[in-house]
């Protein structure tokens, strides 16, 4: 355990950063899987809104540094492979 003052606030504030990461990563995850589910079930207009929820939690991710921003990318690229798929 740190002895100065600022580090310990500064490890308090890291682990506060790591957990708001980690909801965002979480959330990218369920809304992911919800977007399978929406469109393995065969319904265009959930899975619009969930593909439209996915991409805006994405950027919000990437804008805060949640991910880098070639991952928001890359994700956002399977997002709409996903979504093309109920098209087909």
């Amino acid at each position: 355990m740190a002895n100065i003052h600022s580090q310990k606030k500064r490890i308090v504030r890291a682990e506060r950063e790591r957990l708001e990461n980690r909801r965002y990563i979480s959330s990218i995850r369920t809304y992911f899987r919800r977007l399978g589910a929406a469109v393995g079930g065969g319904d265009d207009a959930t899975a619009d809104a969930e593909h439209r929820l996915l991409i805006s939690t994405i950027d919000k991710a990437v804008k805060r540094g949640a991910l880098h921003k070639n991952t928001g990318a890359r994700k956002k690229s399977r997002a709409a492979r996903v979504r093309a798929g109920a098209d087909s």
